[in-house]
């Protein structure tokens, strides 16, 4: 079965001395595994759309027990991450959340399309880093189920407040006043949290047309991290690099 799809190289991995093993996420089929043999020859038709952060055309041979591409058109290298090791290091970032958070089976379009543009941004420097890290954090988690309820105090009901606590363990919303001390909240701003609204509900077409600056920055990629980290229930190697870049 030959399969024709479009898809973003997540991971390469040598195998012996010219061939790789490439996590590819598919427009068509999920994220998949699949054999680049002689990829690593630069002769190759296969080296650059192989390439890890390659967004590529693919023809890929599904056999009983494995995928092979045989073609691969690069139609974006996302050059300029290489040249910037922080851009980079996001940008792996990226790609690991998706292999460890795309549900099996899961309509990948969506998650294609978000960490396409993701890139994009990053690499093109448009909007402030820690933004498109935050956003692309929320808006993943959101996709893959586990959307947070920022729309109101849980308990008063009241919209928002001077602050409000957002609950990383459960993703809700307490107002200042309805606060009372508990653990594992993280106090907002409204700016971050008007951030992390957009961030979730707005068209995806609008989700980096917006721009925040300062403390409600930090507060904003704060609390996506800590969210993120604590929903998944485990740290990423990536992430530990891309903050020791960042730093």
């Amino acid at each position: 079965m030959r399969i024709q799809t479009k898809g973003l190289i997540l991971t390469e991995q040598s195998v012996g001395e010219s061939d790789k093993l490439v996590t590819v996420l598919t427009e068509s089929d999920g994220i998949i595994r699949c054999f680049a043999k002689n990829a690593k020859n630069i002769k190759s038709n296969l080296c650059v759309g192989t390439q890890s952060l390659c967004y590529s055309r693919l023809s890929i041979f599904k056999g009983r027990d494995k995928y092979i591409i045989d073609q691969a058109e690069s139609l974006s290298v996302f050059y300029e991450l290489r040249l910037d090791i922080e851009k980079l290091a996001l940008a792996q970032y990226f790609c690991e959340l998706m292999i460890n958070i795309v549900p099996e089976g899961a309509e990948t379009v969506p998650y294609l399309r978000l960490i396409l543009n993701s890139l994009y941004f990053v690499a093109n420097g448009k909007r402030p880093m820690p933004l498109i890290k935050a956003v692309f954090e929320l808006r993943l988690l959101s996709l893959a189920g586990f959307m947070p309820n920022l729309v109101c105090c849980d308990k008063c009901k009241i919209y928002e407040s001077k602050i409000m606590y957002f609950s990383k363990a459960e993703g809700t919303l307490l107002c200042d006043s309805c606060y009372k001390g508990e653990e594992n909240y993280i106090p907002l701003s409204i700016g971050a949290l008007t951030s992390m609204r957009h961030s979730i509900y707005a068209d995806f077409e609008k989700i980096f047309s917006f721009n925040v600056t300062g403390t409600a920055l930090q507060e904003f990629s704060y609390a996506a991290e800590q969210y993120l980290i604590y929903t998944v229930g485990r740290h990423f190697a990536s992430l530990d690099f891309y903050n020791t870049m960042k730093s």
